[in-house]
């Protein structure tokens, strides 16, 4: 139920490098939200245009989501973990990047058949 998708404004990266990211963010999601990685999604979409703070150079739009409540310092630590993970492996900077942090009711996110409510 924990997701986490990164979209982006460079280029489509080697695949090598996206998997890497994609499971060091898996791992890293199921760490902070202390949920099975069983049930966590990563999503990674390259060569979205967008900007921030009015230019082009590269940046990076990040979506988590998962049912149940973050509390503020769970997602002060995630933001800095996942920063630092993108700039680190994409080279996108950690100051052209955002974080939406979302809860979700269970029976609002659908598995399997069914929801989680």
């Amino acid at each position: 139920m924990p997701l986490i998708k990164v979209q982006t404004s460079i280029p489509q990266p080697e695949a090598a490098v996206i998997e890497a990211l994609l499971k060091a963010l898996s791992a890293s999601l199921a760490k902070h939200t202390g949920k099975p990685e069983s049930y966590v999604m990563t999503a990674f979409e390259p060569g979205v245009s967008m900007t921030f703070a009015g230019t082009l150079d590269p940046a990076c739009y990040v979506e988590v989501k998962s049912v149940g409540s973050f509390t503020p310092v769970q997602t002060q630590a995630m933001s800095a973990a996942f920063s630092r993970q993108i700039e680190d492996t994409i080279a996108v900077p950690s100051d052209r990047i955002y974080i939406e942090f979302a809860d979700a009711k269970g029976y609002l996110w659908g598995w399997n058949g069914s929801t989680f409510g």
